[in-house]
């Protein structure tokens, strides 16, 4: 049985409901902008080790940031219909409050399709990072709220969460 989907509704499927690459050759390049966030619910002993830098693998929220970056700019090796962007910045910001850790994960491109999913990108690897560096000290770190705070430009607009 084939399923048959709007177009209007899901953009990567065709009429028939296949899976399809959206063609953005015909948009205009605007700037386009992306901030995604979510929160590491750190274990014990994580937020001191990250406070402290005493973390054996080393410094955690640089690692991570770096990381997070890389991760970004590597969307569409990982999410196989999204296109290859060329980014202008990507930034991932660090807030840590008690036992939780809060990154925001911002990226900018001049181009015809949007950043969102690099932005999604940068926040979760970034929050993966810290697992990985953290994780002789605490196994119960996890990842939530993983989320879309803004997007500019693009057929769509501007949303704000």
């Amino acid at each position: 049985m084939i399923r048959r989907f709007s177009t209007k509704t899901l953009t990567h499927v065709d009429a028939s409901g296949k899976a399809s690459m959206v063609n953005v050759g015909n948009k205009s390049l605007t700037l386009r902008k992306a901030i995604a966030s979510c929160t590491v619910h750190l274990g014990a002993g994580v937020a001191t080790a990250i406070r402290e830098n005493t973390s054996k693998k080393g410094d955690v929220l640089t690692v991570s940031k770096i990381a997070g970056i890389n991760g970004a700019k590597q969307t569409s090796s990982l999410i196989p219909l999204c296109h290859q962007l060329n980014l202008s910045c990507v930034n991932i910001e660090f807030d840590l409050k008690g036992n939780k850790l809060h990154i925001t994960s911002t990226a900018e491109t001049v181009g015809n399709t949007g950043v969102e999913l690099e932005a999604y990108m940068g926040a979760n690897i970034a929050a993966l990072t810290v697992i990985d560096m953290t994780k002789a000290i605490s196994k119960k770190t996890f990842v939530n709220n993983l989320r879309l705070i803004h997007k500019s430009s693009g057929k769509s607009g501007t949303y704000n969460a």
